[in-house]
């Protein structure tokens, strides 16, 4: 039996922060940008963390980084996802967001499987590398000094390379705020079902430091269950609320209702079911939002079109209007599509729920030449994995 959460309510403690319900936004390649984080926050409560940095590019200053990091005077608690593979460069990332006071929480990203990352042994391929992982790790936490830092990682490569209890004790032993864990492996991309049970193993593992839990959130329902079923301390929620914004104000329900502080029937009638009317507005309201991000309503409208199909999930929208918002060029041409849409139309259920966003297959992963020959990081090339932090953003 999974030990007991140290959350079973509604609070959260992650080194001095103290959240008012244990959820956490994951951290989504061009979708966690400022407007979708004041979105959901403006729904919910909980950690809203930024889209993936590479560190590297936050060290060289390169002016998309430091646009990425930069925060709404809203935003509060800030947070930052990074990622890199060499300990000096990661260090001092964390160091220049200490500094230049960027954040109050700072995550460290070891989940990523997207190729792009992997093949330069970033993300989720690193923590097989566990003397690089420890490094880097044990470095960025004393930069951050009195800063929160959080680790976050899939099981491991594949099954027969699993890394997740190993990194973990690393983490714990180097002095991370909380670990998360996604559960499953790099090979499984998002398919499949996530393996829940792991994150109960690690909870049983891992004592002194809370452990959050990852994978196939799709409601609060879900991250309730979570909770439960494997006594994490809090939930991490990703693809589940691409279109969903409200899942926020759901999630802080169910865990008031979890600690008491409301009857599970008030928390069901505060279930969002939005008609159309109520998609449409967040809609524009996530446009005006990225229209305040990007300073141009044309790339906001731009960046809008890949929201289209979460936001309409299940609603009896036509293909051409489905089609005409995914070719949206101003908020004017958005209101007269909205104007010919009905506001009225109810909440379709089942079919606006479970999961969204692409699963992909399994896939193997790619990896530096040689990756899994040794858990050692001995004889990297690490001029060569440096190229894995050229990009501002790595997801």
């Amino acid at each position: 039996m999974p030990t007991p959460a140290a959350t079973t309510g509604r609070h959260l403690r992650i080194g001095p922060l103290e959240l008012d319900v244990p959820v956490v936004l994951a951290p989504m390649a061009g979708i966690t940008n400022t407007a979708f984080r004041r979105l959901c926050r403006e729904q919910g409560a909980g950690l809203y963390v930024s889209e993936m940095i590479t560190s590297r590019a936050l060290v060289e200053r390169t002016p998309e980084s430091l646009r990425l990091i930069t925060h709404h005077e809203t935003e509060t608690p800030r947070s930052i996802q990074l990622y890199g593979v060499d300990p000096k460069t990661v260090a001092e990332a964390v160091r220049f967001l200490v500094d230049e006071d960027r954040a109050d929480h700072i995550d460290l990203n070891f989940g990523c499987p997207v190729p792009k990352v992997t093949r330069k042994g970033g993300g989720s391929a690193l923590p097989w590398k566990l003397d690089l992982f420890r490094a880097i790790v044990e470095q960025a936490v004393k930069a951050a000094g009195n800063l929160p830092l959080t680790v976050k990682m899939r099981k491991g490569i594949d099954p027969e390379h699993l890394t997740y209890l190993e990194a973990a004790r690393a983490a714990e032993g180097a002095g991370v705020a909380a670990i998360a864990l996604h559960g499953r492996t790099a090979s499984e991309f998002y398919s499949g079902q996530a393996d829940w049970a792991a994150i109960a193993t690690l909870k049983e593992t891992i004592t002194s430091v809370p452990i959050l839990g990852n994978g196939d959130i799709w409601s609060a329902g879900d991250a309730i269950r979570m909770v439960r079923e494997t006594g994490c301390d809090g939930v991490v929620v990703g693809r589940g609320c691409l279109g969903r914004p409200w899942l926020f104000g759901d999630l802080a329900a169910a865990f008031r209702a979890e600690a008491g502080e409301m009857t599970a029937e008030e928390a069901e009638r505060l279930t969002a079911r939005p008609p159309l009317g109520t998609v449409m507005s967040a809609m524009r309201r996530h446009t005006e939002l990225l229209v305040d991000f990007f300073d141009d309503e044309d790339r906001a409208c731009r960046d809008i079109r890949k929201h289209v199909a979460w936001y309409f999930k299940g609603y009896g929208v036509g293909g051409d209007t489905r089609r005409s918002l995914s070719m949206v060029e101003s908020l004017a041409q958005m209101d007269e599509i909205f104007g010919t849409m009905d506001a009225q139309l109810p909440y379709p259920g089942e079919g606006a729920e479970g999961p969204r966003g692409r699963a992909g297959s399994p896939k193997r992963p790619v990896l530096p030449h040689g990756w899994l020959e040794s858990r050692s990081s001995d004889h990297i090339d690490f001029g060569e994995l440096a190229e894995a932090e050229r990009d501002d953003s790595g997801g």
